[in-house]
């Protein structure tokens, strides 16, 4: 279980798009885990101002910032989804900065433990060494689709495309040390989130 040596517990979060990890992430917070969201950094880094934006804009050119600074998403998206080599260059740049925000948001938790949402956690390759267990909020295939149709109004075809990026709901089992079934509704997350929990604290505590 013990794969890397700092001082707090810690927990990698991953799922394929519309398994519900942000749901999930909420949950433990209520319970007083610290969640660090990679995602959320991404996005800070991305903003208008962000830490991220000269060396995109330099890499990428000034057509890739929109009107406020920011990094246009959606036009980003359409070329790495089209060009590998360009989808490099991005991660070259955003992976290591991610990296660094989130250590030093770790850093300063004060939550019992930490977990690290990670959307693309098993596609990354690093992150698996770096936390002390992963957990997979595992869902039915069409289950995220039909959740992502309704809640980002996209396409079935859209929705398909985005998760065959994604590892597969196989791989992401495989690198899980536990696993959360998020087929039914909110009432159904709250117990085996609780039993978790219990794990977790025990675990943290034990380190401490």
């Amino acid at each position: 279980m013990q794969r890397q040596n700092v001082p707090y517990f810690s927990v990698g979060l991953t799922g394929g798009i519309g398994c519900g990890k942000s749901t999930v992430a909420d949950l433990f917070a209520a319970h007083g885990a610290t969640i660090v969201d990679t995602d959320q950094i991404a996005h800070s880094l991305t903003a208008p101002n962000g830490a991220a934006m000269p060396a995109l804009v330099a890499e990428f050119g000034p057509d890739y910032a929109d009107a406020r600074g920011a990094l246009d998403r959606t036009k980003m998206r359409k070329l790495v989804f089209s060009d590998a080599a360009a989808k490099a260059k991005l991660e070259a740049i955003l992976h290591p900065r991610i990296r660094q925000a989130t250590l030093a948001a770790a850093a300063e938790a004060t939550g019992s433990y930490v977990i690290f949402a990670v959307p693309l956690l098993v596609e990354s390759g690093g992150w698996v060494e770096r936390v002390n267990r992963v957990l997979v909020i595992d869902c039915l295939e069409s289950l995220q689709v039909s959740r992502v149709m309704a809640r980002n109004g996209l396409s079935e075809e859209q929705v398909k495309a985005i998760m065959a990026t994604q590892a597969t709901r196989a791989m992401r089992l495989a690198a899980a040390d536990d696993v959360i079934d998020n087929n039914g509704d909110l009432a159904a997350l709250a117990p085996q989130i609780a039993q978790l929990h219990d794990l977790y604290l025990a675990f943290s505590k034990r380190m401490a």
